[in-house]
């Protein structure tokens, strides 16, 4: 059972690769440190058994009030399937392993999830029906620049949370180690994406930047779009996950300060992971680049 009185979580915020040599991106060090950056790193806490807090009627109604419960749960079903499409198609037996795992958990915060909205009751609508990508490695690019850029903001917007009171502290301890895997999700796929491409001819790897790019331009414009949308209907839509969660959590937070508190705990959640790892950096610098300019 995940105790969280007992709960250490040093193991899992901790890791430095054994070797001391450089990690070159490309190298067979590099994929080594990234692989067991997951594997070594691995919480085995199980969804099943996790003991849910009692809320009071004003926690639980705020709870229940946030508009993206169906949005998280379709975004944590479609990540794994389209993780696990690519794994099962990896000739790298080790990269395949490390993304099998990164898949499963995925599944398992879908399932912590439904646990969490079944036990305080909380209605959830019909999931979608998740079909695999076309192009098994594009699909796995756009899923994970897309958690590159809500992790950045999930992660401020947890702190936030907590320091507010808007989550009890109980609830806050329980979900802690699901916000921190997303950290090892992200810390993974970015060294995964620069590892593939030292591994590429000059053509092949003008290709994987084209379609890097296009995943990144993609997920920037389905977060715009959706943005436009939700403020045009004033909140009566679902689907923009980031937006729900900032206008539901950030009241009486500027926008410098949300942003400035992003930076800080996306330092904070990979501070403790080998420094010779790349870090995701386009959220950070483009969030840098704006309150520089803003």
């Amino acid at each position: 059972m995940l105790d969280m009185a007992q709960y250490d979580p040093t193991p899992y915020y901790n890791w430095t690769y054994p070797d001391r040599a450089p990690l070159v991106p490309g190298s067979a060090a590099h994929r080594d440190a990234f692989c067991r950056l997951l594997t070594d790193t691995y919480n085995p806490y199980k969804p099943a058994v996790i003991p849910w807090p009692k809320l009071s009627v004003e926690e639980l109604a705020r709870l229940a009030a946030l508009p993206f419960w169906d949005t998280a749960v379709a975004i944590e079903g479609r990540a794994s399937l389209r993780m696990q499409w690519q794994a099962d198609r990896l000739a790298d037996k080790q990269i395949a392993e490390a993304l099998s795992l990164n898949a499963a958990e995925e599944r398992r915060h879908k399932e912590v999830l439904h646990n969490m909205l079944t036990f305080y009751r909380i209605e959830l609508g019909p999931e979608p029906v998740y079909l695999p990508p076309k192009e098994p490695e594009f699909g796995f690019l756009r899923t994970g620049f897309g958690e590159c850029i809500n992790s950045f903001f999930a992660f401020g917007l947890f702190d936030m949370a907590r320091s507010s009171g808007f989550f009890p502290p109980a609830l806050v301890e329980t979900f802690e180690p699901v916000i921190q895997e997303e950290a090892r999700h992200i810390m993974f796929f970015v060294n995964y994406v620069a590892y593939r491409r030292a591994q590429l001819g000059l053509l092949p790897r003008l290709w994987f930047d084209l379609k890097c790019l296009v995943a990144i331009a993609e997920q920037f414009a389905n977060r715009i779009g959706m943005a436009v949308e939700t403020k045009r209907k004033r909140g009566k839509v679902k689907s923009n996950f980031l937006t729900a969660g900032a206008n539901s959590v950030a009241k009486g937070f500027s926008k410098r300060k949300f942003f400035e508190l992003c930076l800080a705990e996306n330092d904070r959640r990979m501070a403790g992971y080998d420094p010779r790892l790349l870090r995701p950096m386009m959220m950070p610098r483009l969030v840098a680049l704006m309150l520089k300019f803003g």
